[in-house]
């Protein structure tokens, strides 16, 4: 049975995982610079990448440990190679060059928006491609047709702003903390969403792109405003997130009807559960399948990266030790530009 060893340092999260090629864990280990980074209320990226220097060689030596396992009876490294933030991704992907060079073992550079895509199969051995995906964390919210591993058609995208980004900014108005996505669904849980007014944006418009700047701003609006509890601020907040994702994801599914075997969900935000449950009641209305990674495989983890691994060296598609650390690497390079979005998009 093949074991890929997995190598995540794209953010704040430094990970690593073994991972068979029959969907079995063998170990994860995951260390998180919550801590570290909550006095800013958000990351810092060179405090994370001095943290990825400081944590990750004892980290991989702990996982091979859990496992019971030696380097050398590993048969691939896999390291996210980007996007990211640049620092901690050099800080992985050097790490699994050293390791895959000292060790005589393919390298393979994984593009992390491509183990989130993948995520779900690790949990699924029974879902199928194409598939479509809606991708939403911290830096991205897309909505892609994953058709195989490296094989994707970018169908909407954000024009700013990303999903997860909008919850951690909500989260900093409200003095919530960090990390914000899961303070603000616990708040938004007792709150009333419809005690307060927030837009849509794009709401009914015929491409399925996501723009989440106005809401931000709204939200700010609407707190500095002193009229609203806390808690009706964020749940009004999360049901405007979630009816723009409906939305759009409807317009997704309109696109590739009669193409896909199911809708899924992967990012970090994939672990909302009011979230999922929309999704999941679009997916029956629509005759489809719906599959999301349990919350462990939705926030960055090595597991994905590894499982990732996997499928790629199945396919034989390893890298040389020249792969280069990439700040920005879109899954659909050949996905047209979106007006008015940024770099982001």
């Amino acid at each position: 049975m093949v074991v890929v060893l997995g190598i995540e340092s794209s953010c704040d999260e430094t990970a690593a995982a073994l991972v068979a090629g029959d969907r079995v864990i063998l170990a994860q280990r995951i260390a998180s610079q919550d801590a570290a980074h909550r006095p800013y209320g958000g990351v810092v990226p060179e405090i994370a990448a001095r943290a990825h220097v400081a944590l990750l060689a004892p980290l991989i030596a702990a996982t091979l440990d859990d496992a019971g396992m030696r380097l050398d009876q590993v048969d691939a490294v896999a390291a996210t190679a980007g996007p990211g933030l640049i620092g901690g991704v050099m800080v992985g992907l050097v790490t699994a060059k050293a390791l895959a060079m000292a060790s005589d073992k393919p390298l393979i550079a994984v593009n992390h928006l491509e183990g989130h895509a993948l995520s779900p199969r690790l949990a699924d051995a029974s879902l199928n491609y194409p598939y479509l995906l809606l991708l939403a964390s911290g830096g991205h919210c897309q909505l892609l047709l994953v058709r195989g591993v490296g094989d994707y058609r970018r169908l909407g995208t954000t024009i700013d702003d990303a999903l997860g980004e909008a919850f951690d900014k909500t989260a900093k108005i409200l003095g919530l903390g960090y990390p914000g996505g899961p303070a603000v669904e616990r708040l938004a849980a007792t709150g009333d969403a419809g005690a307060v007014k927030l837009p849509r944006p794009l709401l009914g418009t015929p491409e399925p792109h996501f723009s989440f700047a106005g809401l931000k701003s709204a939200v700010l609006r609407a707190h500095q405003a002193g009229i609203h509890a806390d808690a009706d601020i964020a749940a009004a907040f999360q049901q405007a997130a979630i009816d723009c994702v409906i939305d759009r994801t409807a317009r997704a599914l309109a696109m590739v009807r009669g193409e896909i075997t199911a809708l899924v969900v992967a990012g970090g935000v994939a672990a909302n559960m009011a979230l999922r449950g929309a999704l999941e009641a679009l997916a029956a209305r629509e005759n489809l399948r719906f599959t999301a990674p349990p919350p462990a495989l939705c926030t960055d983890n090595a597991a994905m990266i590894g499982w990732a691994g996997v499928e790629r060296l199945a396919l034989g598609r390893t890298d040389t030790l020249s792969v280069a650390a990439r700040p920005r690497w879109p899954l659909d390079p050949d996905a047209a530009p979106v007006r008015g979005a940024g770099v982001k998009a």
